[in-house]
C-alpha cells in the first residue's frame, strides 16, 4: 500500500487531506504542518508520493523541491495551490514537481492524479533498468533438446509461486531463466528485483534485503525499502545465494517463514509477499556439508530446483547465439550488419566454452566484430585458442547417450546447412541423405529452421 504524505500549512486541511486520500484511494498517510518536517518525514518514512503546497512560511513547497533535488532523492512530487497562480506551478514543474492540482479538485481526481504518479515513477524506474541490463546478455535462446526440456520445466514452475532454486555454471543465463519465470507467472506485472549476494558487502547484505530504518547505522540518513519490499507482490531475484554471509541466512529463513520482514533498526513487521528465487553455480549440498550454508534455508529455497544447461551440452544452438549477437553488436556498435563465415561457425560450435559458457561466447563474438572490417567475419578472427581447441568431449556422465547422438546429429547437420547456404537439395546430397525429404525430416525431427 502506498503511503502518500500531505504537506500544508494549514493543519486542518492537511489532515482532512489526508483522511480524504485514505477514504478515497486506501493510500496510508502522514501530514506535515512544514517544508522543514516534510523533509525530516521524508527522511524517516518510505514515502511513495507527496502532496505539496506551495505557500508555506519558512521552508516553502519551492524550497522542498530544492532539497530534494539536490539529496537525489526521487519521489513523485504533486504541487497543488488555492490561488490559481499555474505559473508557480509551472516553476514547480521545472524544479523537478510530476504534476500540478487545485485545490478544490473533487478527492476523486487527487486519487487519479497520485495513481498517475506512481504509475510514472514505476514505469520510470523499469526503464531505468532495461537500460542498465540492455545489450549485458542474451535472451534464452536455443531450440535444442536441452533448452526444449528447460523451458518445459519454466512453464510448469512459473504458475507455481514457492520459492525456487536455479543452478548452473557461470554465464549460462540463470536470471534469464529467472525473468521467464517471473514474465510467465502470477506477478508478472509486478516488480522484478534483482540482487547479486556476491556483490554485497558483508555489512550491505541485509540493508540491501530487508531495508533499514533512519539512524540504524553509521550513514543511514533516511529510512530506506529493502529489496524484499520493493518487489512486493513480484520477484525477488538472490543471484549468487551461496555467497549470503550466516546472520543474513538466518534472517532470510525467518522472512521465508514468516513472510513479513522487519528493517534493519525497525521493529515494525511488514509483509513480504514477493516471490524468491535464487541461484547459484555452487554445489549447495557440499556447502551445507562444510557448514556454510543452512540446512534449513537450503530445503526451503529448493522446492522447485531447474538445472541450466552448459553451452557445451547444447553445442547446436551455438548458430543461432551467433546470429544474435552479431546483430545486437552491430547495432549497439553503431556498426553495419555482418554475417559469420560457415568456417567461422564451425570452429565455434566444437570448442567448448567452460570458462563462461555464453556470455564467453558473446564477448568473443564482439571481439571478432571489432577487429575486422570486412561484412563477413572469416575463420582467421576466430581466436587461436578456440580454432586449435579439441573437439568436445564424448560426453559426461549426466548425459544419456541417446542425447549425445541427438545434439551431435543436430549439430553435423546445422553445419551442413550453414556450408551449403541453406539450399535443402545440396546439403541434403553433402549429407549422403537419399533426397530433400529426407533431410527436412530430420530438420523436424530437431526443430531446425533457416534464420
Amino acid at each position: 500500500m502506498a503511503l502518500v504524505l500531505v504537506v500544508d500549512d494549514v493543519t486542518a486541511l492537511a489532515e482532512q487531506y489526508a483522511y480524504d486520500l485514505k477514504r478515497v484511494g486506501g493510500y496510508e498517510t502522514l501530514v506535515a504542518t512544514g517544508g522543514k518536517e516534510a523533509l525530516d518525514l521524508i527522511a524517516a518514512e518510505p514515502v511513495d508520493c507527496v502532496i505539496l503546497d506551495l505557500e508555506m512560511p519558512g521552508v516553502d513547497g519551492f524550497e522542498v523541491l530544492r532539497r530534494l533535488k539536490k539529496k537525489g532523492i526521487d519521489i513523485p512530487v504533486i504541487v497543488y495551490t488555492g490561488t490559481g497562480d499555474f505559473d508557480r506551478c509551472v516553476k514547480a514543474i521545472k524544479l523537478g514537481a510530476s504534476d500540478f492540482i487545485d485545490k478544490s479538485e473533487p478527492m476523486e481526481r487527487v486519487v487519479q492524479e497520485v495513481e498517475n504518479a506512481l504509475e510514472r515513477s514505476a514505469l520510470q524506474a523499469e526503464v531505468s533498468a532495461l537500460k542498465r541490463d540492455l545489450g549485458a546478455d542474451t535472451p534464452l535462446l536455443g531450440s535444442s533438446a536441452a533448452m526444449k526440456r528447460l523451458r518445459e520445466v519454466i512453464g510448469r514452475v512459473a504458475k507455481i509461486s514457492s520459492p525456487a532454486l536455479i543452478v548452473g555454471e557461470s554465464g549460462t543465463g540463470k536470471e534469464l531463466v529467472a525473468r521467464e519465470l517471473h514474465r510467465l507467472g502470477p506477478g508478472a506485472g509486478k516488480p522484478f528485483v534483482a540482487v547479486n549476494s556476491a556483490a554485497l558487502p558483508d555489512n550491505l547484505v541485509e540493508s540491501e534485503l530487508f531495508g533499514h530504518e533512519r539512524g540504524a547505522f553509521t550513514g543511514a540518513d533516511r529510512t530506506r525499502k529493502g529489496a524484499f519490499e520493493v518487489a512486493a507482490g513480484g520477484t525477488l531475484f538472490l543471484d549468487e545465494i551461496g555467497e549470503l554471509p550466516p546472520p543474513a541466512q538466518a534472517k532470510l529463513l525467518r522472512v521465508l517463514e514468516e513472510r513479513r520482514v522487519t528493517r534493519l533498526g525497525g521493529e515494525r513487521a511488514i509483509e513480504a509477499d514477493a516471490r524468491v528465487i535464487a541461484a547459484t553455480n555452487r554445489d549447495l549440498e557440499a556447502e551445507v556439508e562444510a557448514d556454510r550454508f543452512r540446512q534449513d534455508l537450503y530445503f526451503r529455497l529448493n522446492v522447485h530446483i531447474l538445472h541450466v544447461p552448459p553451452l557445451r551440452e547444447r553445442l547446436s544452438d551455438v548458430p543461432e547465439l551467433v546470429g544474435h549477437f552479431l546483430q545486437a553488436t552491430c547495432e549497439r556498435l553503431g556498426m553495419r550488419e555482418k554475417q559469420m563465415d560457415p568456417d567461422a561457425k564451425d570452429a565455434l560450435m566444437y570448442y567448448e566454452w567452460r570458462r563462461n559458457n555464453v556470455r564467453e561466447l558473446r564477448n568473443i563474438i564482439e571481439r571478432m566484430v571489432i577487429a575486422g572490417d570486412d561484412d563477413v567475419i572469416g575463420i582467421d578472427l576466430v581466436p587461436p585458442e578456440i580454432r586449435t581447441g579439441d573437439p568436445p568431449p564424448a560426453g559426461e556422465a549426466s548425459r544419456t547417450l541417446k542425447d549425445l547422438k541427438a545434439e551431435a546429429e543436430r549439430r553435423i547437420v546445422l553445419a551442413a546447412l550453414d556450408r551449403n547456404d541453406w539450399h535443402i537439395t545440396r546439403t541434403a546430397q553433402d549429407l549422403g541423405l537419399a533426397d530433400h525429404a529426407s533431410l527436412l525430416k530430420v530438420m523436424r525431427r530437431h526443430h531446425l529452421k533457416r534464420p
